[in-house]
């Protein structure tokens, strides 16, 4: 029989069968001989131990679309990272290296900026203006006042979607609100931190519909670029690609040299400022890397 991992926790997997019944199930010793590790968004074929009990055996993995490492999960569309307007404000260096990150595996991303009754139009405008250039889907939420969730369930149609965003910005009353019958926990904003606490403990994959999931994954508060070359950088900002091979000197870094065509169009403001200091904040840390 075939089915698809829905969650994982503690070495059992937990995998939804094409019967439509969910089996409690241990991964068999040849994956661990093979140093292969079963992941939530897998497909994979198992073996009925006990039908009364729905226990079972995964006993091979199905060759997968992509994975990703952090969170560990496969068979991903596309990814929809969530930020909240304010409380806790935008980290955009963050953003922009899970925006990396997506980059690099080739998923799609939609940004969801949530609580947006706390936004001035100003500061909508900004957020467009950063990363629709790029590419990048924008959508505004409030889960508070039930906004835009139509538009965010038609994003989410007949895909595997990986959800992530720090904590405290409204990914569980989101889900709760896309998914009633999954009342997630939501996590109260913790006064003192100014910030969430992570309330999804384990990566779960929850069916909105047929052939629509949504992969929950745990909060995350930090990217790290470090296993990227500093020269292959600038190839995951979607806005540097059409001045590449038209600057003065080649390879061009875009970071110091002179008659750089990436430095020309940021004076001229079609490149956003803060996305090109993340830039060269990220080239500065794996250029330090290096020299270590």
């Amino acid at each position: 029989m075939q089915g698809r991992i829905i969650k994982g926790i503690a070495g059992f997997y937990y995998v939804s069968a094409e019967n439509q019944q969910v089996y409690e199930c241990k991964a068999k010793g040849i994956f661990r001989k093979e140093k292969l590790k079963p992941l939530v968004g897998d497909f994979v074929e198992l073996e009925i131990l006990d039908e009364e009990d729905k226990k079972g055996n995964v006993i091979a993995v199905l060759e997968r679309k992509n994975t990703l490492i952090r969170p560990a999960v496969a068979n991903i569309d596309q990814a929809l990272v969530i930020f909240a307007a304010k409380e806790p404000n935008p980290n955009f260096a963050l953003l922009d290296r899970f925006l990396i990150t997506m980059e690099r595996q080739k998923i799609p991303v939609v940004i969801c900026i949530n609580k947006e009754e706390l936004f001035q139009e100003e500061e909508r405008e900004k957020i467009q203006d950063m990363y629709e250039p790029c590419g990048y889907q924008v959508l505004f939420t409030s889960a508070k006042r039930e906004q835009g969730i139509q538009k965010l369930r038609e994003v989410l149609q007949n895909k595997t979607t990986a959800v992530a965003g720090p904590s405290g910005v409204g990914k569980s009353s989101l889900t709760n609100l896309l998914a009633p019958g999954i009342q997630m926990e939501t996590g109260e904003i913790s006064k003192k931190l100014g910030r969430g606490r992570h309330t999804t403990r384990h990566t779960q994959l929850i069916e909105l519909e047929k052939n629509t999931y949504l992969m929950d994954t745990p909060g995350f508060t930090s990217f790290y670029v470090e296993d990227m070359e500093k020269e292959e950088l600038r190839f995951y900002f979607p806005e540097f690609s059409p001045y590449e091979g038209t600057c003065r000197f080649l390879p061009c870094t875009h970071t110091h040299e002179p008659g750089c065509s990436v430095k020309e169009a940021l004076e001229n403001g079609k490149i956003s400022k803060e996305r090109y200091k993340n830039y060269v904040d990220m080239y500065r840390e794996l250029e330090e890397k290096r020299r270590y």
